[in-house]
């Protein structure tokens, strides 16, 4: 059995050891120039735990997430490598819909995103973003479009700018990944990684397997 990532302590089977090349692309002025590259796996670290861990491109642990809608009525906390958190990822109550909170930290004061899932089953649209606790159309930041289940997603900003991407990791000397392994890549210019990887949390709560 071989380590999916260099720097990990721990192994992955049936995954190999991969670095990814940082890429550029041009970009205006002033714009971020190099997209972030990070890999998640659909596993906590942690024993008999559901969650996500997530990996650089240099095989670094970034972040991680431990407590996965086990019990913890409609929370969800992303952490650092450490284990410090970063953002809490909650519900939002007494609102129609599938709507969530993405807070700084364990505050549960002025939240930083406001997360939707789309009802239009005629749009390609699967979330809409906006900012704080307001989700009217004239606040939206971000549209995530694709399909979550087919590890294909991209999110945009209100000016229909690429921002992030979720996409299928490639297969690696033949081993081929399955839905549990896969890309998250970041334009940090004009998204957080931290909030990139929230929006990410969320798809996987709305669209993947572990909706309840």
């Amino acid at each position: 059995m071989t380590k999916v990532f260099p720097n990990a302590s721990f192994t992955i089977g049936d995954a190999i050891s991969e670095k990814q090349p940082p890429q550029h692309k041009l970009l205006p002025a002033g714009e971020a120039s190099e997209e972030t590259i990070l890999t998640v796996w659909k596993k906590s670290l942690l024993f008999n735990c559901n969650g996500f861990t997530v990996f650089d491109s240099k095989g670094d642990l970034v972040f991680r997430v431990d407590n996965y809608m086990d019990g913890n009525k409609g929370e969800i906390l992303l952490m650092d490598a450490s284990g410090n958190p970063l953002l809490t990822i909650r519900r939002k109550k007494m609102s129609l819909g599938d709507s969530w909170l993405v807070f700084e930290g364990e505050s549960m004061e002025k939240p930083r995103l406001c997360v939707k899932k789309s009802v239009n089953i005629l749009s390609k649209c699967l979330a809409y973003v906006s900012s704080g606790n307001n989700n009217s159309r004239n606040n939206i930041m971000y549209e995530i479009e694709g399909s979550y289940s087919q590890r294909n997603c991209a999110v945009f900003d209100d000016k229909r700018r690429l921002v992030a991407e979720i996409k299928r990791k490639e297969a690696v000397g033949g081993v081929a990944f399955g839905t549990d392994v896969f890309r998250l890549i970041v334009r940090p210019g004009y998204i957080t990684t931290d909030s990139a990887m929230a929006l990410l949390i969320l798809l996987d709560q709305m669209f993947g397997s572990s909706r309840r």
